[in-house]
């Protein structure tokens, strides 16, 4: 654990942390089935898709997170916090590394580099390749759409058991595809590239679980691609209980350098 710690850069550790986000939780029962219809419409499609909202108002766990760079992997569990519409925080074990993320802000700091960053999404923003904000990372947290699908119309088709809606006037800058699995409504996978700058950003959800009778994400695999890396993170979340009592103890320690990012 310290040597993956130790290794990791500040640009390393936000991307993991960013991406953790963007994820959710394990429980007991994987959600399994579901059956395609294809005489349902995008419209339809995408109406169940808001219907089916996770709804609760605490998050508290971990998550096992594997990550690659195609030069190096490391392997590192975190502790994971939040609180819907307000806060999430992270902390890695004795809390060498904390990350806590609220609607205005970014914070992170590293004890072993006696560095931190404290700003805006900007910074995430240009590392994912797409404009993040806290309702994003909201909405991958729980499975859903990374934009508002009722504000566009899509055309639908069948892939590999899902429904996969794409706009029917693709953007000239960004090019999205978004798949939903039919048992839930939830997203089977998501997707956002910037061909010009040879830029993906791609999340597949790997299976559900319900938890409380919310229904959430269990495992989940990214890849970040732009023009000079490829980074792949792999998630397993444990041991999550929702709607509990949660705090963040965050405070960035004295004396540390602030990263200009």
């Amino acid at each position: 654990m310290m040597k993956f710690l130790r290794g990791i850069t500040m640009k390393q550790a936000l991307l993991m942390l960013s991406i953790v986000l963007m994820a959710s939780c394990k429980s007991t029962k994987v959600v399994t089935g579901g059956t395609v219809d294809e005489k349902l419409s995008a419209k339809s499609v995408i109406k169940a898709h808001y219907q089916n909202q996770a709804n609760f108002k605490t998050l508290n766990g971990k998550v096992r997170i594997s990550y690659s760079d195609g030069e190096s992997s490391q392997n590192v569990s975190v502790s994971i916090r939040m609180e819907k519409d307000k806060a999430i925080w992270m902390s890695a074990p004795l809390g060498i590394v904390k990350a806590y993320i609220t609607p205005d802000r970014v914070s992170f700091y590293n004890k072993l580099q006696n560095e931190y960053f404290d700003g805006d999404f900007s910074y995430l923003s240009e590392l994912l390749g797409t404009e993040v904000d806290f309702s994003i990372l909201q909405n991958l947290l729980t499975g859903q759409a990374i934009v508002d699908l009722r504000q566009e119309k899509y055309g639908i088709d069948l892939f590999e058991e899902s429904y996969r809606l794409t706009p029917k006037l693709p953007g000239t800058l960004y090019k999205t595809l978004f798949r939903i699995e039919p048992k839930n409504y939830k997203m089977a996978l998501q997707q956002l590239s910037q061909p010009l700058k040879n830029r993906l950003l791609e999340i597949s959800y790997e299976n559900y679980q319900i938890l409380n009778k919310e229904i959430l994400p269990n495992e989940i695999k990214i890849r970040a691609i732009t023009k000079d890396n490829e980074n792949n993170i792999a998630l397993e979340f444990r041991n999550i209980e929702l709607n509990g009592a949660v705090n963040f103890p965050y405070s960035i320690p004295k004396g540390f350098k602030e990263i200009e990012l």
